[in-house]
């Protein structure tokens, strides 16, 4: 017998069964590789986050990305992405000549993983991507309503701005993507503003 055939080392393995303990050491190998992909990924966006407003890492898919490029198309300048993941929307934004390409994202592990896929791709001084807190600016839409420019485009994955109306969407389920036009933002809450005074 030649040890260094594949079918003959696997021969011992196929006669024998799992049993308990087999299948125990199993479940406990995958239960610690959850876990680590938990405390490692997942939980740090969780960190100092009320129950109601964590929302769980899924990574931008193809779809979603060419979705939010779609509302941007004809656009250029600065772009700025809260909750960035891994940076995939960045990265695409800069690639398409968004200068500057901003994410702004808690989970340390995602920034690092997103630093390596600028880095990979050529793009690491084109693109910067910082730790920050979404959750520690007070009302997120008023500061956006308030500082951004008026010709400014916010789009929004999957988590639509439930105060708001989009100009536009693109996609379904998990890839929709929302646009609004601060302009006609500001507009509608003017005309708000002065239909509920007396």
């Amino acid at each position: 017998m030649d040890p260094d055939e594949p079918d003959d080392l696997m021969v011992p393995l196929k006669e024998k069964s799992l049993g308990g303990w087999g299948l125990l050491q199993i479940g406990l190998g995958t239960g610690f590789a959850a876990y680590v992909m938990w405390a490692g990924f997942l939980m740090p966006g969780f960190r100092r986050v009320p129950l109601k407003l964590q929302v769980p890492y899924l990574p931008a898919s193809r779809a979603q990305v060419d979705n939010v490029m779609g509302l941007l198309q004809g656009r250029c300048g600065k772009l700025v992405d809260l909750g960035s993941g891994d940076g995939r929307i960045v990265l695409e934004a800069c690639r398409r000549g968004f200068r500057p390409a901003v994410g702004y994202e808690l989970n340390p592990w995602l920034l690092r993983l997103a630093a390596f896929y600028a880095w990979r791709a050529g793009y690491s001084g084109k693109v910067k991507y910082r730790r920050e807190d979404l959750w520690k600016l007070p009302l997120l839409q008023e500061k956006l309503l308030s500082e951004l420019p008026e010709d400014a485009l916010v789009v929004a994955g999957r988590f639509p701005f439930p105060e708001w109306t989009p100009i536009g969407t693109r996609g379904e389920g998990i890839d929709k993507t929302w646009a609004y036009d601060i302009r006609v933002l500001r507009h509608e809450k003017d005309r708000r503003s002065q239909g509920t005074k007396v």
